[in-house]
């Protein structure tokens, strides 16, 4: 039996937010591979056996080899909105990295542009605006160590293709399997340890505060991290959203 690709972390008439796993591809590309979307649109029409073409909008995407969460607008109307709330950065989006070196600060805000190569799918930083960069910005903060690796907790400010990867390897920390930026080699899957572990907003519909966790994928190196999480220190910083 096929290994699930997703797990339900919040449902409405409005969302459907996913845990994905590592591996997945979230939207189509050139490998023709199947996708997340895909997977869940036949989640949605035999679920509620809807006749026809299911609706389901991608609010935002995540890089196939990262797990955690992805949500999905269920009509156009949540659409428009979800669209909206990140674009105007009204989303507290919390990542967990898994890097072999220290970083240099315990804590730090890093600040760079980004010029993206379509080719070859990956991006180089850089230290200053450069011709067609994008500015990317990131806070993180060091949780602790064990086996030799360290877990990093990772909130990105603006929201850029491979903004957190790139990023980490920049000040000499490149995470746990990505080859891509720095990692000496690859992992099982040819996943990475990086995972979308907190989402906070405002229901787009509801107007109430969503706050969505991502449980870790099932895998023993992951898990042993768990002893690291700091919940409370989250719960205090829920009520802040990036300005």
């Amino acid at each position: 039996m096929a290994k699930k690709q997703f797990h339900v972390v919040y449902e409405d008439n409005h969302l459907l937010i996913v845990n994905k796993e590592p591996g997945i591809l979230v939207q189509g590309d050139r490998t023709g591979d199947v996708t997340l979307l895909d997977v869940l649109k036949d989640y949605v029409k035999e679920k509620y056996d809807k006749p026809g073409e299911v609706f389901l909008g991608l609010v935002h995407r995540l890089d196939r080899p990262v797990s955690g969460l992805v949500v999905f607008a269920r009509t156009s109307k949540a659409l428009e909105r979800m669209n909206e709330i990140f674009r105007k950065r009204q989303v507290q989006k919390t990542y967990w990295a898994v890097v072999r070196r220290k970083p240099p600060k315990t804590a730090d805000k890093l600040v760079n542009w980004l010029v993206k190569d379509e080719q070859k799918n990956q991006v180089t930083v850089y230290d200053s605006e450069v011709a067609n960069s994008q500015k990317a910005e990131l806070s993180y903060r060091l949780m602790g160590k064990i086996n030799e690796h360290y877990l990093i907790e990772v909130s990105p400010i603006t929201g850029r293709p491979h903004q957190i990867r790139s990023q980490l390897a920049h000040i000499g920390c490149p995470i746990r399997g990505d080859v891509k930026y720095g990692y000496d080699r690859a992992v099982a899957d040819k996943k990475i340890y990086l995972h979308a572990r907190r989402l906070y907003f405002i229901h787009p519909v509801k107007k109430e505060p969503l706050i969505c966790k991502a449980a870790l994928p099932n895998d023993p190196f992951w898990e042993e991290f768990l002893e690291l999480d700091d919940e409370n220190y989250k719960d205090k910083n829920m009520d802040f959203i990036f300005e």
